[in-house]
């Protein structure tokens, strides 16, 4: 099976921002601020992305992101961070830090060799299953052949059988008698 590529998405418009976020989370209780937080990244993002109908669910936060905004807890998230959005041609808006913390780094490009290592594994471990498929399809058909070779070789003695029989018959008849022979082959 041929895998079809997917068409990515072209990036539109790709902009910088420093959001505020510390007039947006005021507003609300202490145990609802990140989640108001998280909300007024993206109503800012909509407003000054040109997103269409202002929709929220277009705009896309990136994990490391998120947690960024949440790392103190859910009662006291960052006044403002620093952010890079792009904007791509199908109105979707991806919104990821402008600098992420060396420490991030280090465990991003550590998932990152995990992911590729299981990958790895994934297709070594597909191309021994396909080795093995192979390998059996091969036993199976030398199986075939040799059945078919202990067919053929039964079916010999079996004809040879008959006519020792048949040799047998005529050495103890006289020779006005006609004899008919016992088996006949079925083939």
């Amino acid at each position: 099976m041929a895998k079809e590529k997917v068409k990515e998405p072209k990036v539109e418009l790709e902009r910088e921002y420093i959001v505020p976020l510390r007039r947006g989370w005021l507003k609300v209780p202490k145990y609802k601020r990140a989640a108001k937080a998280v909300k007024t990244l993206k109503e800012f993002l909509a407003q000054h992305m040109k997103v269409y109908d202002r929709d929220l669910r277009k705009i896309k936060l990136d994990i490391l992101l998120n947690n960024e905004i949440r790392f103190r807890g859910m009662k006291k998230p960052l006044s403002k961070i620093k952010v890079k959005a792009k904007k791509f041609d199908n109105g979707i808006v991806r919104v990821e830090l402008a600098q992420v913390p060396d420490k991030l780094k280090f465990k991003k490009s550590k998932e990152e060799k995990k992911a590729l290592e299981v990958k790895k594994k994934i297709s070594e471990k597909e191309e021994v299953r396909e080795a093995a498929e192979a390998a059996i399809k091969k036993e199976e058909k030398r199986e075939e052949s040799e059945e078919d070779k202990e067919k053929e070789a039964a079916a010999r003695e079996e004809s040879l059988k008959i006519s020792k029989e048949q040799a047998k018959d005529l050495k103890h008849t006289t020779g006005k008698e006609v004899i008919t022979p016992r088996r006949t082959l079925s083939r």
